[in-house]
């Protein structure tokens, strides 16, 4: 297998599913597997001691009796059987605590016993010791007790084979291991099968993609589930879905700008010609004049907001918050607005409270915002609407409302006025104005809302409120011209 195909979400899922499974047997085998053992040889030991101590008092009544060797032979059988263990009586002699003779045994033929485990705290002083002895290959358990405790002339020692411990370990080792084995294959065709159903998905995805980057928007991808990948299948839908809007509104800002383009220069070619080759009287002239004024207007505004969405987009645009009054900005763009709404035979009516709606915000991009919003409502209402201003604060912002008693707008319209290159109706025009307006509102950390009824629309121009106190900043002429 090359470095490729290890690197591949497919193969890493399923390393994944084979290492968390294998380190789970892992685990079960290196801690349970020792932990039961310790324990089940504990218990046995424990047993063992109980057992052992039951007998104490008839082996210490036999050494005092002084019982024969046959006698002491049959107690020692009894008691071997009572406790289910080997019995024997190992012999300590006058001065010495070490055992040094076989006093008696239960089981002779099974041959000698060992007695070293825990002749080091008998010697200490303790009356019994507990613990487990290997000899000839097996385990058991041994216990050893003084008799009597305080000046020992016996030991006696209980022991007990391990085999059937050292059995049941090993069978659930062999179980662990043939389970083991079982769940690190299942693991492995579960890895496989959840890698390949997420690799044919991702793939699903990497091909849409693909088209997308083709320019095709039209093959959404199939959204089969509702986890994590079924989400990011929506998501890319709804991107694909956007795209394709934004390339349908890119186009249509293309046909838009080419007109717009277009139109006021073959218009102004067509002046230049008339008054190169004939003379005009000077009122024709003048109307020529003012037409050719007229579209390079046009053209200013159309290059001034495709520098400003270039601007915005770049993050370049240099925004400088400053107290500022909105009534006084507003009255400035109504002067402004005057001629124009005075060829739209419409009213362009101020309202300004006396206390002064002070904003947070730069002037001249609050000046561009309110002439976008003022044009807006001049360019796309019928003539002699009525238009009105008005400037007024809340608790912690100031605002400014454009609204006009037009025609009103539909839902459709209202939900995608702010969007670039769209326009809502047949009027000429890039389309960028509102949505360069709402971008630099967000800027100053604002917003611009749009209410609409049937004879009735509202562009709201939410800023945060000027600090109290705070007095707005002058604004000399080269400013109000902006």
């Amino acid at each position: 297998m090359n470095l490729a195909a290890l690197n591949t979400v497919r193969t890493r899922l399923v390393l994944l599913f084979f290492a968390i499974t294998a380190a789970a047997v892992g685990f079960v085998y290196l801690y349970v597997v020792p932990q039961l053992e310790s324990n089940l040889t504990a218990e046995k030991l424990t047993r063992l001691e109980t057992r052992a101590s039951a007998q104490a008092n008839r082996l210490e009544a036999a050494q005092r009796a002084g019982l024969s060797q046959s006698e002491l032979a049959a107690l020692l059988r009894r008691i071997s059987q009572f406790t289910d263990s080997r019995v024997t009586l190992l012999g300590v002699r006058n001065g010495d605590t070490r055992p040094s003779f076989v006093v008696s045994d239960s089981q002779p033929e099974r041959g000698p016993v060992s007695s070293g485990f825990g002749l080091a705290s008998l010697q200490a002083g303790d009356s019994s010791a507990a613990g487990v002895q290997s000899l000839g290959g097996g385990r058991s358990a041994e216990v050893a007790m003084a008799i009597p405790p305080s000046h020992p002339a016996w030991i006696a020692v209980f022991s007990e084979p391990l085999g059937e411990v050292d059995g049941n370990v090993a069978l659930i080792k062999r179980q662990i291991l043939i389970a083991g084995g079982i769940a690190l294959a299942l693991a492995l065709l579960a890895g496989l099968w959840a890698a390949r159903a997420i690799s044919r998905r991702l793939s699903r995805l990497e091909d849409a993609a693909q088209k997308v980057a083709d320019g095709d928007f039209a093959t959404p991808i199939p959204v089969d589930s509702s986890d994590e990948l079924g989400q990011l299948a929506r998501t890319f839908n709804d991107m694909q879905r956007r795209l394709a809007d934004l390339d349908s509104a890119r186009k249509q800002f293309i046909a838009n700008a080419s007109h717009e383009l277009r139109t006021p220069i073959f218009s102004l070619g067509g002046f230049v010609e008339l008054l190169e080759d004939e003379d005009p009287d000077p009122e024709v002239r003048a109307e020529f004049v003012r037409t050719m004024r007229e579209q390079v207007e046009r053209l200013t505004k159309l290059t001034t907001d495709l520098l400003d969405l270039s601007k915005l987009d770049a993050d370049a645009m240099e925004i400088a918050p400053r107290p500022v009054d909105l009534g006084a900005l507003a009255r400035q763009v109504a002067r402004e607005f005057g001629p124009a709404a005075d060829r739209h035979s419409s009213r362009l009516e101020l309202r300004t409270p006396q206390q002064p709606a002070l904003a947070e915000a730069d002037p001249d991009r609050a000046r561009q915002i309110i002439r976008i919003l003022v044009s807006n409502a001049l360019t796309h209402t019928p003539e002699g609407t009525k238009v009105t201003v008005s400037t007024y604060r809340t608790k912690s912002r100031a605002e400014l409302t454009v609204s006009d008693e037009g025609p009103g707008m539909p839902k459709r319209v209202r939900e995608r006025i702010f969007e670039r290159f769209y326009t809502g109706d047949s009027v000429s025009g890039s389309g960028l104005g509102l949505a360069i307006g709402r971008e630099l509102a967000q800027r100053m950390s604002g917003g611009i809302a749009v209410t609409s009824s049937k004879g009735f629309t509202a562009f709201t121009l939410d800023l945060p409120q000027a600090a109290a106190g705070a007095p707005p900043a002058a604004i000399t002429a080269g400013e109000a011209r902006g």
